[in-house]
């Protein structure tokens, strides 16, 4: 399974990375009930850090920023959100082969995002160091360019003001 696929099934709400027990229930190849269905029967083992119910004022969210084309998308009900954690539960609760590799290749792509995630901070922070580092060089340029600034001025005030002594 092709991990794009996946990656663009991946949304954020509440501040975790969840994917939509429609769009597991699509790759999985079986029905959105049917998966619930199961989650249902074993909820002792999707604790609120694994699955959560979505609630109105998410819908709208998603619907208004065009995650999902509206309401009806979901076909009445409201739909599970799965952590990476709540997905690999899911092995556990739907025990075909497909199951299995398709978890596989989410959890392979969790992974990915939390690399990219990694390297991402890591090329913040060296960007922040150059920061740092080129504030002080452009401080002594401006130390620099400040000190001609004033050097000029002096100079004009210099050959401006009243010339005092002997006129003639």
């Amino acid at each position: 399974m092709e991990l794009s696929i996946i990656h663009e099934r991946i949304h954020e709400i509440r501040g975790k990375k969840v994917i939509l027990d429609k769009d597991l229930a699509e790759l999985y190849g079986v029905e959105t009930r049917v998966l619930k269905q199961a989650v249902r029967r074993n909820i002792q083992r999707f604790p609120e850090d694994f699955m959560f119910e979505i609630n109105e004022d998410e819908i709208q969210k998603m619907v208004s920023q065009i995650v999902i084309p509206s309401k009806q998308y979901f076909g009445g009900a409201k739909p599970f959100a799965f952590t990476e954690q709540g997905i690999a539960m899911l092995s556990s609760v739907l025990h075909s082969e497909k199951a299995i590799q398709v978890n596989i290749a989410i959890m392979r792509a969790f992974v990915l995002m939390r690399q990219y995630a990694l390297n991402f901070q890591e090329l913040a922070l060296k960007i922040q160091e150059l920061e740092k580092t080129y504030d002080k060089t452009f401080d002594d340029v401006f130390d620099v360019l400040n000190h001609l600034l004033k050097k000029d001025k002096q100079l004009e005030q210099q050959t401006k003001r009243e010339k005092i002594g002997f006129k003639k």
